[in-house]
């Protein structure tokens, strides 16, 4: 065979491997570029927080905790100074005592002198209401015998009858002192008595709120105001997070949703825990509303997917996890990753 020959053969060969690297190269960059990526869903750790406020306006005068210290449930956060608390409190207390006072003077009645004045007073009327009576009867007899007038008999009559009312409003009076206050005022005075001691209650109550506890075992996560600084009734004055009751937030639109549903186990992994696999429990579903819409419809026959809140706790504690650490979960077709 010439060498002219030869080299044509091999010109061809090289040729036809060429087309062969080629088409190759064509049908690689295809496959990859037709073939979808993994969906990638980013979801978010999250914690219960408790945010630490008061029920009364006062200046933060001291910390017991700051940012990162572990706290267990009743252990003190913060003072906060309330002298306006102070001041309704003594307030409310003087006027229990004033309250109280006269109740005891409602329940106790009148004093001995002004009882024994009563007395007095009805033995008096007593004493006049005999003497108009041997008086009337005196001049009565006399009217019999046709000696006396009938308008002297009339005065008498009239006097003694005066006397007899005299007689009846001095035995009242003294019955009254003897028996004191009536029952109604006597109830209205306890009753005036309950109610300053629920204002002193009340009023305590308040101060009780000037020293803040935690009402749960955890970490403090953020604090607000400084010491010196004015705070109002309700406003935040620190978090308290609690770190074993932590859960993944994922934002997941509806057509990733297939398999998901309450109950299922989700794989996921951390980024920032060098990239650890985790287990998660799927234990709360919710549509995000209109606003979340990924996509409009479209005459094609694309419909809306909506984006759904999806909640999964893990199925073991996860060392070191941390609220905001982001979780990642792969979804290839129907499956998760």
């Amino acid at each position: 065979m010439s060498e002219k020959k030869k080299f044509t053969i091999s010109n061809m060969m090289l040729a036809f491997i060429t087309v062969l690297v080629v088409i190759g190269l064509v049908a690689l960059t295809g496959f990859f570029l037709l073939t979808p990526p993994d969906d990638v869903i980013m979801g978010q750790a999250e914690a219960t927080a408790v945010r630490i406020s008061g029920k009364v306006p006062g200046r933060v005068e001291a910390y017991r905790a700051g940012e990162g210290d572990q706290v267990k449930k009743g252990d003190t956060l913060v003072f906060l100074h309330t002298p306006e608390v102070y001041a309704k409190l003594q307030q409310a207390e003087a006027a229990r005592l004033a309250a109280e006072a006269q109740s005891t003077k409602a329940q106790k009645g009148a004093r001995t002198q002004e009882i024994a004045g009563a007395y007095e007073l009805w033995q008096k009327a007593l004493a006049g209401m005999d003497i108009a009576k041997k008086s009337y009867d005196r001049v009565q007899n006399l009217y019999d015998k046709g000696v006396m007038s009938a308008q002297k008999r009339d005065e008498a009559e009239a006097n003694y009858n005066a006397m007899v009312a005299t007689e009846r409003a001095a035995h009242s009076q003294y019955e009254m002192a003897v028996e004191g206050a009536r029952q109604e005022d006597k109830a209205a005075a306890a009753a005036l008595v309950r109610q300053a001691s629920g204002a002193v209650a009340e009023v305590e109550s308040y101060i009780d709120e000037s020293v803040l506890l935690s009402p749960i075992d955890g970490e403090i996560s953020e604090r607000f105001p400084q010491i010196g600084e004015l705070v109002g009734t309700g406003a935040p004055i620190m978090n308290v997070v609690d770190m074993n009751d932590m859960w993944v937030t994922f934002s997941i639109r509806e057509d990733l949703l297939s398999n998901i549903k309450i109950g299922s186990e989700l794989n996921a992994f951390i980024p920032a825990l060098d990239n650890k696999n985790i287990k998660l429990t799927v234990y709360y579903m919710k549509d995000m509303g209109s606003y979340a819409a990924w996509k409009a419809t479209k005459t094609t026959g694309q419909y809306d997917s909506k984006t759904f809140e999806v909640r999964a706790r893990p199925t073991e504690k996860v060392a070191d996890l941390r609220p905001g650490m982001s979780v990642i979960m792969k979804k290839k077709g129907h499956e998760i990753l």
